[in-house]
């Protein structure tokens, strides 16, 4: 049974939530279709034992961000500062001794978002209708008939729009989506050649009752060439309430189960932090490779490889196939701002075309 609908965004992350909510503000409707059981995308916070805001993906963002700043600022959401006083420790090989040495904590530094990046997510979410949103409707064909578009989901239902706009990493479009008529050869040729942020990256967070490695002067914020452990900070609260660290872990950790990561994980920082490190409330990490993230076989030479490539900022199918998502935003791609920018793109291109 087809719907109609004005606009479909395909993608339920920040790039279509926030072109949603821009729509709605002009009295547009748009109806998402998000492939997984959850909204966000990368960005997921997950609440810890003691509540604790804990980030497995989308975590950081810089002064010069002014547009995820902007609407932070709009949505009455803040930021804070990314802490680094005190000691922070580099590793550079099992055979050397930790370095430690001094980041100051200034105006330069990273924000993090009150509440957690999800925070943004579910208050962009709260701005639009109920039935705006649909999870679990993985698209995997859209076809053209006449002057509309018809979507196409694995579960067989099907949605008629007018425009459609692809808010998902391009490789996911090319490995999962098929098009009547073909989009132009070099445009598919491009697809598994844009790198997807954060695939393939090993996120870990764990969670604290009490701030142990402040107390005893260190930042929480740590490097290593050596062990499991690539990178870690502080990942206390903005009310300094509650504790803990993110990460990464290094890229042959996918090789461990979890229970594996955690053991080694807990050995490293027993050795740089002491024996209280070994008694986490929580700890839990996410390898960033599922069928909604990363797929196909993706030719990945450098990072932002062809993020904000031309060919994904024109439009397709009789101009009603768009792309947004932060690896199509010409600047900042792959951050949360990237993303930001794609969605206010794209709004502009759709309004401009009514």
């Amino acid at each position: 049974m087809k719907q109609d609908e004005e606009i479909i965004i395909v993608g339920g992350g920040l790039s279509g939530l926030m072109l949603a909510s821009l729509l709605l503000e002009k009295n547009i409707k748009a109806t998402i279709l998000e492939a997984s059981p959850r909204i966000g995308g990368r960005m997921q916070t997950l609440q810890g034992k003691n509540n604790t805001p804990l980030e497995l993906g989308a975590t950081w963002l810089q002064g010069v961000h002014t547009h995820i700043i902007s609407t932070l600022k709009a949505l009455g959401i803040q930021k804070f500062q990314q802490f680094s006083e005190g000691k922070s420790l580099f590793q550079p090989n099992p055979y050397s001794p930790i370095q430690e040495f001094f980041v100051p904590q200034n105006e330069a530094s990273s924000y993090r978002i009150e509440g957690g990046s999800e925070n943004l997510i579910h208050t962009l979410k709260s701005k639009l209708k109920s039935e705006q949103v649909i999870l679990n409707a993985k698209v995997n064909a859209i076809r053209e008939d006449g002057h509309k578009l018809i979507v196409e989901t694995v579960t067989n239902e099907t949605y008629q729009a007018n425009k459609v706009v692809l808010c998902l990493p391009p490789q996911l479009v090319g490995s999962q989506i098929s098009f009547s008529p073909s989009l132009p050869q070099e445009l598919t040729a491009l697809f598994p050649t844009v790198q997807t942020w954060m695939g393939g990256s090993i996120k870990y967070v764990i969670e604290y009752k009490r701030p142990f490695w402040r107390e005893n002067g260190f930042s929480g914020m740590f490097y290593s060439n050596s062990g499991i452990i690539a990178e870690m900070y502080d990942h206390t609260n903005i009310d300094k309430t509650k504790f803990g660290f993110t990460g990464f872990l290094n890229p042959g950790a996918k090789a461990y189960t979890q229970e594996e990561r955690k053991k080694f994980v807990l050995q490293q920082l027993e050795e740089i932090l002491g024996q209280k490190a070994t008694q986490p409330l929580l700890y839990e990490d996410k390898i960033w490779t599922d069928e909604f993230i990363l797929d196909g076989n993706p030719v990945l030479e450098y990072p932002h490889q062809n993020n904000g490539h031309l060919l994904l900022q024109h439009q397709y199918m009789n101009r009603k196939l768009f792309f947004g998502g932060t690896e199509v935003s010409p600047i900042y791609s792959g951050y949360m701002e990237g993303a930001i920018i794609a969605a206010k793109n794209c709004f502009e291109k759709l309004v401009d075309s009514k």
